[in-house]
């Protein structure tokens, strides 16, 4: 089922409610910043289930948020305000809200059990909820609504369809039509229910601490490498290749383009210009580039789980407020392989290796990645390391600081020659 989302004289009303608590949340995008915040319309689910969309604007972001509201008699603790004598309950994990969700879904369904539902915590673009039963479900609750495919249900759904075994099931998904900025109405999902995984360990926690205990992580990344080989593979079979010529040209040149950004931000970089140069000019001597396909996007530790022996990847949305062209565009399937040999270094450090311990460990992880994988063009894929370690310098310079040296020692590897370590 597709709802229609309709305008409400309530609208304006729940978002007066809404408007100091909605910069608190994990989820809201302009954080720090003075955001104008317009009603768009709502989604009436059940006689006390409304699904209000805010519009949220501030400096270069615009974006249309789901929230889920619960009202009822009564005082609660957890109330985010009140309407005509009625508290106004923050949805997501209700059991009303829950209720009305799963009735109107499409997929094949799930036996789930919503009074017992619990809210993931430590979630920040989206809301997920665990809910228990004798087929248990995740849900996750989009937060910021984009009309088009939503990658994190579209991709799962290809890959099932496929045989592909390593990502949960997506079990019910919802969609929605709201007004889109000119007023013509806009359809995107609204959330989907996947299958729960069961005795589940954080891939990026797993190798953590692994490194906490200096035990090498080499046996479970060559695993990893095969199932993101077997992940490739299965992409091509559900999307195709593009056909269209993207050469080591542009690979080159967006790399030459991020060491000139990363550098004007960390002028400290600049010991790295000569070792970058070097590796842009290797990529631009590839006589051609393997075909671009659709691929995760956004692929490091943290978006992996191991479970009973077995690899399950998950999370395809890939940045919730980039443009979905941006977020489905083809790419390079060995950036997916970049991005899990760049987590390997922050799982040394943050597991507390240093030294040549950690370039130990790191070395065994990546080598394990690699043969896993079972191949790949280690020019291409350098490049590709060394574009997301540049960002990351950015990144940690400006948020983490103190974080800085870990993308500052890729750097070093990844421009001194020595692609293995």
């Amino acid at each position: 089922m597709t709802l229609t989302a309709r305008p409400s004289p309530d609208d304006a009303r729940l978002l007066d409610v809404l408007r100091d608590w909605l910069p608190t949340r994990r989820w809201f995008p302009a954080k720090g910043q003075v955001a104008e915040l317009s009603a768009v319309a709502s989604f009436r689910l059940a006689p006390d289930v409304t699904v209000l969309l805010v519009r949220a604007r501030a400096g270069s972001i615009d974006a249309v948020l789901q929230v889920p509201l619960v009202l009822t008699d009564g005082a609660h603790d957890d109330a985010i305000g009140v309407l005509d004598d009625r508290a106004v309950l923050d949805g997501a994990g209700h059991p009303e809200f829950l209720r009305a969700w799963l009735a109107v879904a499409d997929g094949p369904g799930a036996d789930v059990d919503v009074w017992s539902a619990r809210v993931v915590s430590g979630e920040q673009s989206n809301t997920s909820v665990i809910l228990p039963g004798s087929r248990p479900g995740i849900l996750k609750v989009l937060r910021a609504v984009a009309a088009g495919e939503n990658p994190d249900v579209d991709v799962p759904r290809h890959l099932v369809a496929v045989g592909w075994q390593h990502v949960p099931a997506p079990l019910a998904w919802l969609q929605g039509r709201w007004p889109g900025p000119d007023g013509e109405l806009v359809t995107g999902y609204l959330g989907v229910l996947a299958a729960f995984v069961d005795a589940a360990e954080d891939g990026f926690e797993l190798a953590c601490a692994y490194a906490a205990r200096g035990e090498s992580f080499r046996a479970p990344a060559t695993d990893l490498g095969a199932v993101t080989a077997s992940m490739h593979a299965a992409l091509v079979t559900a999307y195709g290749t593009d056909a269209s010529e993207h050469g080591p040209e542009g690979v080159a040149r967006a790399v030459a383009a991020r060491f000139s950004w990363a550098l004007s931000a960390v002028p400290s970089l600049s010991r790295f210009t000569d070792g970058v140069a070097q590796v842009v000019g290797e990529v631009r001597a590839l006589p051609a580039a393997p075909a671009r396909q659709r691929v995760h996007g956004d692929l490091h530790l943290g978006q992996v789980l191991r479970s009973h022996g077995a690899w399950f990847i998950m999370d395809f949305e890939g940045e919730p407020l980039a443009p979905l062209e941006q977020r489905t565009r083809p790419d390079l399937a060995l950036r997916d392989l970049a991005g899990l040999l760049r987590s390997v270094d922050y799982a040394g450090a943050v597991g507390g290796l240093t030294g040549a311990q950690a370039a130990d460990w790191t070395s065994d992880a990546r080598a394990g990645l690699l043969a896993g994988y079972g191949g790949g063009d280690q020019t291409l894929l350098r490049a590709l390391e060394l574009d997301k370690t540049l960002y990351e310098a950015v990144y940690e310079s400006r948020n983490r600081p103190t974080w800085l040296p870990i993308p500052v020692a890729g750097l070093e590897r990844l421009t001194g020659g020595d692609l293995e370590r």
